[in-house]
């Protein structure tokens, strides 16, 4: 079975570098640059994670991990956020936090390992 991963990153490199890379390893990508409609995304695409950047023009990461776990549909939905300018800790203790955090620059291998873990977990 083909697992489906939304990606959320405005750089469009890493956002192209990782859909290749998860697009390898046997899932089913659906990457924006954007958050403005990721909420409409994820109930069109009805992924099994999101992977997402913290710092996002317009919306923040964190913003929409909140909409996303305050959803009645979604708020299961497992969330990663990735970060190189973000504190963990701070991440992490607010409501409508995320499953996981990755801060950049991250080992792709740690990246796969946490997303089979929060896959693996919501089956």
């Amino acid at each position: 079975m083909c697992q489906k991963i939304l990606i959320l990153d405005d750089d469009t490199s890493l956002l192209e570098t990782l859909a290749i890379l998860l697009e390898d390893n046997g899932y089913e990508v659906k990457a924006l640059s954007s958050g403005e409609k990721v909420i409409e995304s994820i109930n069109e695409f009805n992924p099994g994670l999101v992977l997402m950047d913290v710092m996002l023009a317009g919306l923040d990461g964190l913003t929409i991990c909140r909409t996303i776990k305050n959803h009645d549909g979604m708020r299961d939905l497992p969330v990663i956020l990735i970060s190189g300018h973000y504190d963990l800790e701070r991440a992490l203790s607010h409501q409508g936090a995320p499953n996981d955090f990755l801060a950049k620059p991250f080992d792709l291998d740690v990246l796969l390992t946490k997303i089979k873990q929060q896959l693996d977990k919501a089956i």
